[in-house]
């Protein structure tokens, strides 16, 4: 019966086809980058405030400053925890009336300041920093500030339900040869890759070719549910495991970028530096894996971009380059998570639900992308740390949940449920034996009635 490997053997490993395939790939994921951290850009929110009319006119017949034009005309901060009183209210002025004077205008009208009446903006706002974004275009702040944060989380929106649905229809068995094949295309890159990469050492047998084998029930290749993710206690325990790290890697990573977005100094400059630390850990990734395995990596990267979001809360923002710093550094460990939690996903599941785990896996990553939005900017609203609290909260937790997991480096992928549920024991490293191998041509032509067949061993 012609096997998995056998077909492996006659098809080819990772040659060019496999090369050019994972090449494309790769320029597909660069293609969706904007669209994932561009919101960075498109929405940037620079300092603003409620336009008020005649204060212009006012400021130009009194020759202000823009610092004695604010002093005079913008209320000052409020009680805490009122959210961006100084960008979002005004003072209820007639700033057109002649007894305004130009040195402590608002004078005449209260003893202090702070008695005067605030009211909305109700002519919009003036922006300080030149350019535009989505933010100055329709004026997406204050009380409509959230409509930001709606427009990133659609995008994830978008993201999710196509992920939830393209992987279980590949997956689905249909009699008819054409569907069949169209049915065939992968949900993911991720097992795409997988797939290519694996065949050259031989650990994963892809979904297609694994039809050729049919030592197993066929309706473990052709039919697989959501009930099979959580069939036995391992599976469930990996899967409830994965989709907890998926939603965080996606948190952290998003939630990381936008959070360098607001509070950050230079936005292009800082988010340049950030960038950059994604090419080493690329490099990280291939060395690593390569020695150590996945588990000790990805738990590792987790804590450490949990720790770096705890440390960046005690940072004083005037230490501009020490937050940027240990920013990189939390970016560079979520950017080595968010890689290697695929990996992961891929190599827990058997052959046959590979597809739909990490289907199921990457639905979470999206859902995780459609919350961060609110998750960083209305937090922010409270206090500028609280995110960092959240952030530093998951990823601490994903690096210890990531030890629950099995280690699947030199060991052969599952197949079939019962190679899933062996992993824990395949993991584990072989017993230190010796072997004596006895090559005795002449003993074994005078005694045949004692021979032995040749590399019969004993064990010491």
């Amino acid at each position: 019966m012609l096997t998995v490997d056998d077909a492996l053997e006659q098809v080819g490993e990772f040659g060019w086809f496999q090369k050019q395939a994972f090449l494309a790939l790769c320029l597909l994921s660069a293609a969706f980058a904007p669209i994932y951290v561009g919101i960075v850009f498109l929405a940037f929110t620079p300092d603003h405030r409620c336009r008020s009319p005649g204060v212009p006119e006012l400021s130009r017949r009194c020759g202000w400053s823009l610092a004695e034009e604010l002093n005079y005309t913008v209320p000052g901060p409020g009680p805490e925890g009122q959210a961006f009183p100084r960008q979002c209210r005004r003072y209820e002025v007639d700033w057109n009336q002649s007894a305004l004077g130009c040195v402590d205008p608002l004078a005449g009208l209260a003893a202090n300041s702070s008695l005067l009446p605030l009211g909305p903006c109700r002519h919009g706002w003036v922006y300080d920093t030149p350019g535009s974004s989505v933010v100055t275009e329709f004026n997406l702040v204050c009380d409509d500030s959230w409509k930001v944060d709606l427009f990133q989380s659609c995008v994830n929106v978008g993201f999710f339900l196509g992920s939830l649905g393209a992987g279980y229809i590949a997956d689905r068995f249909v009699p008819e040869s054409p569907r069949w094949l169209l049915s065939q295309k992968r949900n993911t890159q991720a097992v795409k890759i997988m797939d290519h990469i694996a065949q050259k050492n031989g650990k994963l047998p892809p979904v297609d070719l694994k039809m050729l084998s049919l030592k197993e029930d066929v309706t473990e290749k052709l039919s697989p549910s959501f009930v099979d993710l959580f069939r036995t206690p391992h599976l469930r325990k990996h899967t409830f495991i994965l989709m907890y790290l998926w939603l965080t890697s996606s948190v952290l990573y998003q939630g990381l970028i936008m959070h360098m977005g607001v509070t950050g100094g230079n936005l292009y400059l800082d988010f340049f530096y950030s960038a950059l630390v994604e090419f080493p850990a690329a490099f990280i990734i291939l060395v690593t894996i390569e020695r150590f395995g996945c588990l000790y990596p990805l738990a590792g990267s987790n804590l450490v971009v949990g720790a770096a979001c705890f440390l960046m809360i005690f940072i004083s923002h005037d230490l501009h380059w020490l937050n940027i710093v240990v920013a990189c550094v939390g970016r560079m460990g979520i950017t080595l998570a968010f890689q290697m939690v695929c990996l992961v996903n891929a190599e827990l599941y058997p052959t046959f639900l590979r597809n739909l785990g990490v289907m199921v896996c990457s639905s979470l990553c999206d859902l995780g992308g459609v919350i961060t939005p609110f998750l960083v900017f209305r937090l922010m609203e409270v206090w500028q740390g609280l995110p960092l609290i959240l952030f530093a909260a998951l990823g601490l937790v994903a690096g210890g949940m990531t030890l629950l997991l099995p280690e699947t480096k030199g060991v052969t992928l599952p197949e079939t449920i019962k190679d899933a549920e062996n992993l824990r024991r395949k993991a584990k490293p072989k017993e230190n034996k010796i072997y004596l191998q006895v090559q005795t041509s002449e003993f074994n032509s005078q005694a045949p009635e004692r021979d032995a067949p040749l590399g019969t061993g004993w064990q010491r």
